[in-house]
C-alpha cells in the first residue's frame, strides 16, 4: 500500500458538482418560499449605502460561489492532509457561524432575517455531509482474504 492511497482524497466531480447544484437549489427553493409567503428580502446595511432587495440572481450566483470556494478549500485539504474532513469540516461550521453577523447587523424585517438564516443553513446542510465525507479512494483497499 503507498502512503498516496491512505490521503484523504477530496470527494470525485461528481459529487462536487451535487453539492453545487444543491446548495443553488435549496436557497433557490427557500428565497422562492420567502417570496410566495410574501417576505420582502430588504436589507439595509445601515452605513449610508441605499438598501437592497435581495433577488433570485444575487443568491443563485453567491451560493454558486461559495460552494465553489468551499469545493476548492476541500480539494486542497485533500490534498495536503489525510484529516481533511474533519478539518475541512471544521472549517466550515465556522464559516457557517461567522456568516450569521452580517445577519445580525443589517436592518431587516423578521421574515427576511429568519430566511436569510435559513438559507446559509440550507447550504450548510447541503455542502457539509457531501463535502466533509472521506472519498473511497482514499480508504486503504482491502485485501482478499483478511
Amino acid at each position: 500500500m503507498t502512503t498516496a492511497s491512505a490521503r484523504s482524497a477530496a470527494p470525485g466531480l461528481r459529487l462536487h458538482a451535487c453539492a453545487w447544484g444543491g446548495a443553488v437549489l435549496a436557497t433557490a427553493l427557500l428565497w422562492t418560499a420567502a417570496r410566495t409567503l410574501h417576505v420582502e428580502l430588504r436589507v439595509d446595511p445601515g452605513d449610508g449605502r441605499p438598501a437592497q432587495v435581495i433577488g433570485l440572481p444575487l443568491i443563485v450566483g453567491v451560493t454558486l460561489a461559495v460552494s465553489l470556494l468551499a469545493s476548492g478549500a476541500r480539494a486542497v485539504l485533500g490534498r495536503l492532509t489525510d484529516r481533511a474532513p474533519a478539518i475541512w469540516t471544521g472549517l466550515a461550521v465556522t464559516v457557517l457561524l461567522v456568516s450569521f453577523v452580517p445577519v445580525l447587523n443589517v436592518e431587516a424585517s423578521g421574515g427576511a432575517r429568519a430566511t436569510l438564516a435559513l438559507m446559509h443553513l440550507g447550504v450548510a446542510v447541503v455542502l457539509v455531509p457531501l463535502l466533509g465525507r472521506r472519498s473511497r479512494a482514499a480508504l486503504p483497499a482491502e485485501r482478499p482474504g483478511t
